[in-house]
């Protein structure tokens, strides 16, 4: 069976490591050793950003406003690196994908499109305080001031949850949340408890 994986999540509450992770996992557990592709758009997106496009230019003064990019933007990132890189017998896991409904939807005609069956979307679920708190102690240049980390938040709540509650409303997903407020290996130990269950 080809894995398809969606990780979301607030800022800060381990996505990336999570990802990294099952992918692992994936990759030891698959007799047939199939490639994954791991499709994470921040790098294609700062790229972008500092190109000198009309579009780039937009971009990045969204991006100086602190306001969120708009959907097509963020679809246009995963979609290329879809386009560009899938093979037709690779895994898929995608790490911050999607950032809104609108974007929701655009996923779902993706994987659609690419045959892709019984998806899987893992929430991992902190507070925002619990969030907050990781985001600043870690310190990286985006996470070092408290109004740019709160307007983050702010998405989250305002078009995150609602992507969230899109995935769990189609029968398409099997959506599995988490406690992401756990130590790493306790949050690994869910997601993989969870997710073999369901398969």
């Amino acid at each position: 069976m080809l894995h398809t994986v969606v990780f979301i999540g607030r800022s800060g509450c381990g996505k990336g490591t999570q990802a990294g992770l099952l992918k692992n996992r994936i990759v030891a557990h698959d007799i047939e050793k199939r490639k994954i592709l791991y499709v994470e758009s921040g790098d294609r997106f700062r790229k972008f950003i500092r190109g000198n496009s009309y579009s780039s230019r937009l971009s990045r003064e969204i991006y100086e406003k602190d306001a969120r990019q708009p959907d097509f933007l963020a679809g246009l990132m995963w979609g290329e690196m879809l386009i560009e890189e899938l093979e037709e017998d690779m895994h898929l896991v995608f790490d911050g994908v999607a950032r809104a409904e609108p974007e929701a939807k655009m996923l779902t005609t993706a994987l659609g499109f690419y045959r892709r069956e019984m998806p899987t979307v893992i929430y991992i679920n902190v507070s925002r305080k619990w969030s907050e708190e990781r985001l600043l102690s870690r310190g990286r240049q985006d996470d070092v001031n408290i109004n740019k980390i709160d307007k983050r938040l702010d998405w989250f709540d305002k078009d995150v949850l609602s992507a969230i509650e899109y995935f769990k409303s189609d029968p398409f997903y099997r959506v599995i949340e988490v406690d992401g407020e756990q130590t790493i290996e306790e949050v690994h130990r869910d997601i993989i408890a969870k997710y073999d269950y369901g398969s």
